[in-house]
């Protein structure tokens, strides 16, 4: 069984680009748009890990780690993923709570060395 990932961007490019190189590597792929339908995703879904976003149109994506890490989903890793790469971005991202941070432009072996960390090398 393969693990299932969310993906919350609001961006159809990355998304697009996420979902490709996620379902090569054989992992199922979700997709949510912004912050309010991804936390109701993740609830719905159970996710295996949870890839966001932080500049989403609604709550921004360190709201939404914040969110999941202090409820019933805080097992599930959650992986920042944004163009935020400036310097203190990444404090800020794990101090929200984020198991991992990854800059965009994302580079492929990165994400699935990511994904074989946070899943155990599936």
């Amino acid at each position: 069984m393969s693990a299932k990932i969310l993906y919350i961007e609001d961006n159809e490019q990355n998304m697009r680009l996420i979902r490709k190189i996620l379902l090569h590597a054989g992992y199922e792929f979700i997709g949510a748009e912004d912050g309010h339908s991804g936390l109701e995703v993740a609830h719905a879904e159970r996710p295996d890990v949870i890839i966001v976003d932080i500049n989403l149109p609604d709550i921004d994506g360190l709201e939404v780690t914040s969110r999941l890490k202090r409820g019933e989903l805080a097992h599930i890793p959650v992986i920042a993923l944004t163009a935020n790469a400036m310097v203190g971005d990444r404090e800020r991202t794990l101090e929200a709570g984020c198991d991992a941070y990854l800059p965009k432009p994302v580079s492929r072996q990165d994400l699935l060395n990511l994904m074989a960390q946070f899943l155990g090398g599936e």
